[in-house]
């Protein structure tokens, strides 16, 4: 694998078709959010078409490579490997890491999501660039969530973890800052900034808050 950046993990945006209203208005939301101080952007629309998905990517690869930040596919390794996106995130039941990483070579990112001090320990080390820990509160943007772990219940996993990681879930302004104290190397969020009246503000905003 190529050397991964831990520090484009700071300030994760996981964009939401419904929330930012369809592909036009994510790329906007893309735009102004990369202003606002977002590093890392995740394209995630499980009720999507392949096709759809590949030309919604193929607009936001334009968008976050004139800014030099990686886009990842959540989930479709095929889709990330189409459109030559930076990555792909894959959850626990998804394809698993190692056919991702033989379909999109080393020098693409692999992310995975992770729940539980087990899922840590068993994460392939070797073909993962960053885990992806959560979800850390409450949220409603993802309906197939497991369990809220909490500030500790994040620390835990953060502290047996040698791969960089980034928070996700029900993580907003008000609780950025205690989220990055954990010791993760950022933090992920959906509703923070997708939906809001000014994505540029609100990225700033959650910018603002990460201890470093």
């Amino acid at each position: 694998m190529t050397a991964f950046d831990p520090a484009s993990l700071r300030l994760y945006l996981v964009l939401d078709p419904d929330l930012c209203g369809g592909a036009e208005g994510m790329i906007r939301t893309t735009q102004e959010a990369l202003l606002g101080g977002v590093t890392f952007v995740q394209l995630r629309a499980p009720r999507w078409k392949k096709r759809a998905m590949a030309e919604c990517a193929r607009a936001l690869l334009e968008v976050t490579r004139a800014r030099g930040v990686p886009l990842v596919i959540d989930d479709h390794a095929d889709v990330a490997f189409a459109v030559n996106a930076d990555g792909v995130h894959v959850g626990q039941q998804d394809l698993a890491v190692d056919d991702c990483r033989r379909l999109l070579g080393a020098g693409k990112i692999v992310g995975l999501s992770i729940n539980t001090p087990d899922e840590m320990r068993r994460a392939p080390v070797d073909l993962v660039d960053y885990v992806g820990i959560g979800p850390v509160f409450h949220q409603t943007t993802k309906r197939d969530a497991s369990p809220a772990l909490g500030l500790e219940g994040l620390r835990t996993i953060v502290e047996a973890s040698s791969l960089p990681s980034v928070a996700i879930g029900g993580i907003k302004t008000e609780n950025a800052r205690a989220v990055t104290a954990t010791g993760v190397d950022g933090i992920a969020v959906v509703s923070a900034v997708c939906g809001t009246r000014s994505p540029r503000d609100a990225a700033a905003s959650l910018r603002s808050q990460i201890v470093r």
